[in-house]
């Protein structure tokens, strides 16, 4: 194998961590994923990534490639999702639009992740 690094997905990967876990810092791979990919491929779960040889990294990039949606093209879906919904004009497309949650949370309080800090108003103290 390459001296320190496993190159997937155009992520780099950590060599000593075991191969399921590793496999996660790819966007849009998670523990289910991850588990699902070293089954298809055959590596034992306790094996670590500095411990694979260059067939299996090339193995795994290919089968993450060929079945699985991830990184960049993963993100531009996402995006184009939410434009989609924004571009219709509809309740979540307009949420989106505002920078105010989407999923129906209160917004009267709390919500500052969505809405940024709080901006004072002139006038409000009681």
């Amino acid at each position: 194998m390459e001296t320190n690094v496993a190159r997937i997905a155009g992520v780099n990967i950590p060599t000593a961590k075991r191969v399921v876990i590793a496999l996660q810092y790819i966007h849009g791979i998670g523990p289910k994923f991850a588990q699902e990919i070293i089954e298809k491929v055959n590596i034992a779960p306790e094996r670590r990534v500095n411990e694979l040889s260059d067939a299996e990294v090339l193995s795994i990039r290919e089968t993450i490639d060929r079945d699985y949606l991830v990184e960049g093209d993963l993100r531009r879906e996402t995006a184009m999702n939410i434009k989609r919904l924004m571009d219709l004009g509809c309740y979540r497309g307009l949420r989106h639009r505002r920078g105010l949650p989407v999923r129906g949370q209160r917004t009267h309080t709390n919500a500052r992740t969505r809405k940024g800090p709080a901006k004072p108003i002139a006038g409000k103290k009681k």
